[in-house]
C-alpha cells in the first residue's frame, strides 16, 4: 500500500475546499486504478490535509498528478498555495475490531 499526504497551510475556507474535494477529487480517485481510500482533515488556522491511499506507488503517483491538475484548475480561488507533499509505503495499518 502507498500513501500520499498533501498539506495546505493557507486555505481561505477549509470547509469549502473539503466540499469541492469530496465531489471533484472524489470522482477522480474513484475512477483511478488501485484507489483504496481518501480523507480530508481540517487542521485549524487554514490548514487542510488530504490523505490518499492506494494499492501501489505507480497508481498513487498517477492519481496524484490528476488531483494536482484538478486543484490548480478548479480550486484556484481558495488561494491554496503549493502543498507540502509526503508520500511513501504504508508500513503499519491498525483498525478497530468494531
Amino acid at each position: 500500500m502507498y500513501m500520499f499526504i498533501r498539506k495546505y497551510t493557507k486555505v481561505r475556507s477549509v470547509a469549502d475546499a473539503a466540499r469541492r474535494a469530496k465531489s471533484g477529487v472524489g470522482q477522480i480517485l474513484r475512477d483511478s486504478p488501485g484507489f483504496k481510500s481518501y480523507y480530508v482533515l481540517d487542521g485549524g488556522d487554514g490548514v487542510a490535509v488530504g490523505v490518499m491511499i492506494f494499492e501501489d506507488r505507480e497508481s498513487a503517483h498517477a492519481a496524484n498528478d490528476k488531483v494536482r491538475e484538478f486543484v490548480q484548475a478548479s480550486m484556484f480561488d481558495l488561494d491554496l498555495g503549493d502543498p507540502e507533499i509526503i508520500a511513501g509505503e504504508l508500513l503499519v495499518s491498525i483498525r478497530s475490531d468494531g
